[in-house]
């Protein structure tokens, strides 16, 4: 298992390098100026090289590039001589380094990975994801389990009750709901829950976690905003979720061991709970970290229609202003995250699973 660790953390490193890499290079191709959409349209050259300057676009796209991976990187190098250069120790950016190395006028030091500061707001990075990233945890997650709760409900009876019109209704209502694009299906329930029948759900187009009074000011959580995008959200992983509930059932019923429990007596209800369903979760369990993780970096449609103001709508900003520090930041955490879950889910597979073998 430890050989097997270091080769996915191996194989994830490369892939957050390859991420980095790809999306940095995509980012700079595109036809806009982030200069300019600090200082806005008119102003003058003075002013938009002086911007420029300062936060390192003047140089060529291929040493900004190794400076971001400079800062990026817990090992890195510095200039210790000169405060004006961009390569300099600054103690703001890196409070905790630790010198390993000391050359002529560089030193190599051990740090935190610095992920910057955004273009627009002048706040870490690392702040703006901590602040919206529990938002679309919570969105995520929410979904998640309605999607678990709704597959198993609705999926089990389509297993039992195979070819039934209750079968045949489900799987068509699940595969239109595989099919339904996030940004319409957001759309589409924000407009009828929302806006036309809101006066009978009480429920709101837009909204956070959290809202603040209008009288006094103060911020209170609102759980109903999150209704709406939690189940939008949760839309696609509840259709995979009945099929897949349904066809493993029905895989696993067909085996002997099954047809055995059959004849020693015992209840369908106890051969479905005790037997079949324990045999059947382990594609399920595949599915829902997927998705689940999927959720975690694709809630960008849904979080942007319902104004939820997590990980995905800092990402959508974060494009529109050109703000390259805070894209590349959302773009390395989510990335981290899906490795790290794919890693989790072979354990869990393997733990659940015997036969399953770390290679």
């Amino acid at each position: 298992m430890g050989n097997y660790l270091v080769k996915r953390l191996l194989y994830g490193f490369l892939v957050l390098w390859g991420v980095v890499t790809l999306v940095f290079f995509l980012f700079n191709m595109l036809p806009g100026d982030a200069s300019r959409m600090l200082l806005g349209q008119r102003a003058d050259i003075s002013s938009v090289n002086a911007i420029k300057k300062e936060l390192g676009l003047d140089k060529p796209p291929v040493i900004q590039y190794l400076n971001f991976l400079n800062d990026l990187s817990p090992i890195s190098i510095h200039n210790n001589v000169n405060p004006k250069s961009y390569w300099f120790l600054n103690p703001d950016k890196y409070p905790h380094a630790i010198k390993l190395i000391r050359l002529k006028n560089s030193v190599i030091v051990l740090k935190t990975p610095f992920l910057r500061r955004s273009f627009q707001s002048k706040r870490l990075v690392t702040s703006i994801i901590e602040q919206a990233f529990p938002k679309t945890f919570i969105l995520a997650t929410t979904s998640i389990i309605i999607a678990i709760i709704l597959g198993f409900f609705l999926g089990i009876p389509a297993a039992i009750y195979k070819d039934s019109f209750y079968d045949r209704f489900i799987m068509t209502i699940s595969s239109f709901g595989m099919s339904v694009p996030s940004f319409f299906a957001a759309i589409f329930i924000a407009w009828l829950f929302g806006f036309v029948w809101h006066h009978f759900t009480g429920l709101s187009m837009f909204g956070s976690l959290y809202s603040v009074d209008p009288y006094t000011g103060a911020v209170y959580v609102n759980l109903k905003n999150l209704i709406l995008p939690a189940i939008t959200l949760g839309i696609r992983p509840l259709a995979v979720i009945v099929s897949l509930v349904r066809s493993s059932l029905l895989e696993v019923m067909s085996q002997d061991y099954i047809r055995t429990a059959y004849a020693k007596g015992l209840s369908r209800q106890r051969v479905i709970l005790r037997h079949a369903l324990r045999n059947a979760l382990n594609p399920l369990i595949t599915a829902v970290s997927g998705w689940f993780a999927s959720l975690l970096a694709g809630a960008v449609f849904v979080e942007y229609v319902f104004d939820w103001k997590g990980i995905g709508l800092v990402m959508v900003n974060a494009l529109e202003k050109y703000d390259l520090p805070v894209v590349m930041g959302v773009v390395l955490f989510i990335a981290i995250l899906l490795i790290l879950i794919n890693i989790l889910v072979d354990i869990t597979y393997a733990i659940l699973d015997p036969r399953v073998k770390f290679s």
